[in-house]
This record gives C-alpha cells, sequence and structure tokens, in this order.
C-alpha cells in the first residue's frame, strides 16, 4: 500500500519561514517526480511546485516563485518545500503527490495534506 504524509506545517508569521517534507511508504520517492499544491478552502487544489528525477529540474508557480524553494534529501528519500517570505495569502492545505513526469498532470498518489496559516 502507497502512503505519502505530509508534514511541517503550522502556524507562522507573516514574512516568516516553514519547510513542509514528503515522505514515502510502498514507493521510493527518488524515482518519482514530486508535485507540491495547495488547496484553499471551497477551491481546487492548484499546483505550487514540481521537482523531477534525475536531473532535478524544478517548476514554481508564478506567486511563489523566489519565496519557496523545493528539493530531494535523496539519502532520506523525502522530498522538502522551503517556504519564505510567507504570506497571509499563502494560507491553505499542502499537498505532495507523487507524478510520473512533471509534465504529467495526473497524480498518480496523493498525501492527506497538512495545513499552513499566516498569521499574526
Amino acid at each position: 500500500q502507497v502512503q505519502l504524509v505530509e508534514s511541517g506545517g503550522g502556524l507562522a508569521q507573516p514574512g516568516g519561514s516553514l519547510t513542509l517534507s514528503c515522505e514515502a511508504s510502498g514507493i521510493t520517492l527518488n524515482r518519482w517526480s514530486v508535485r507540491w499544491l495547495r488547496q484553499y478552502p471551497g477551491e481546487k487544489r492548484e499546483e505550487v511546485s514540481c521537482i523531477s528525477t534525475s536531473v532535478g529540474s524544478v517548476y514554481y508557480e508564478d506567486d511563489v516563485n523566489g519565496r519557496f524553494t523545493v528539493s530531494r534529501d535523496k539519502a532520506k528519500g523525502t522530498v522538502l518545500l522551503q517556504m519564505n517570505n510567507l504570506k497571509p495569502e499563502d494560507t491553505a492545505v499542502y499537498y505532495c503527490a507523487a507524478v510520473r513526469g512533471c509534465n504529467n498532470t495526473e497524480l498518480s498518489y496523493v498525501g492527506q495534506g497538512t495545513q499552513v496559516t499566516i498569521s499574526t
């Protein structure tokens, strides 16, 4: 059984930082491209970032480009999303998903999500 688990969410102040982690069981995450998505209440999930497999190509949605950094900890088999200079509009549930390529829209496996709240 494949399971993805996000961690690292929580409450941060505007301008602060959080680091989300995505780990998987049942698959080797190093062999998958990984997409980070977020979902606002009542809206569809939207892509935030994606990191491919061997070449490590990365993609960022315009609103987070320059503030968020996606990376792999290959030794641990995890994918991290470093979020800096956080804004109230970053408040959302964040999900990681294993995908067959960053150009592939299908989400093969998706975690349960972690809440990120940016507030004073």
